[in-house]
């Protein structure tokens, strides 16, 4: 007999499944990822890797059957770099492009460590100083929530 019973999971089934998800082994370095597994780590829609595709042709994912793809190392630190360009530094994609192709997909340089004091006397020249306080405040907001993240992970 067929139930019509449409409640809710029970919360034991859900707590389990969770559980089974966390215990699957971390991917190596050099391992190949899918596309939801980019998407999930570099917090972007998949639709997005696919429009970015599109624009950076530096970005070739390898793809089998059915088109599903599949990223190599240098393909997710390449999407890395160009997340950063577009979404902290502010470039837009033309941006992002001629930037790529005057420096080739190699990464960016390595940035300086970031200091444990900031200051106004660290902020850009020419913002206002109540500009400055403001921004050196929520800066020192994100530091400090990054490193309790950090610490909890």
């Amino acid at each position: 007999m067929v139930s019509d019973d449409f409640s809710e999971p029970d919360d034991s089934i859900l707590s389990e499944a969770r559980l089974g998800e966390s215990r699957r082994p971390a991917k190596s370095e050099a391992a190949f990822r899918t596309i939801s597994e980019v998407a999930d780590e570099l917090n972007v829609p998949q639709h997005v890797l696919r429009f970015w595709e599109t624009k950076f042709t530096q970005i070739r994912p390898l793809k089998r059957g059915g088109g599903r793809r599949y990223y190599r190392p240098e393909d997710v630190t390449l999407l890395k770099r160009i997340r950063t360009l577009l979404y902290t530094d502010g470039l837009t994609i033309k941006g992002v492009q001629k930037l790529l192709r005057e420096t080739g997909s190699r990464p960016a340089p390595e940035e300086p460590p970031v200091s444990e004091e900031l200051s106004v006397a660290d902020l850009p020249m020419g913002l206002a100083r109540d500009e400055a306080v403001r921004l050196l405040a929520e800066l020192t907001a994100l530091r400090d929530e990054l490193r309790n993240a950090l610490h909890a992970a």
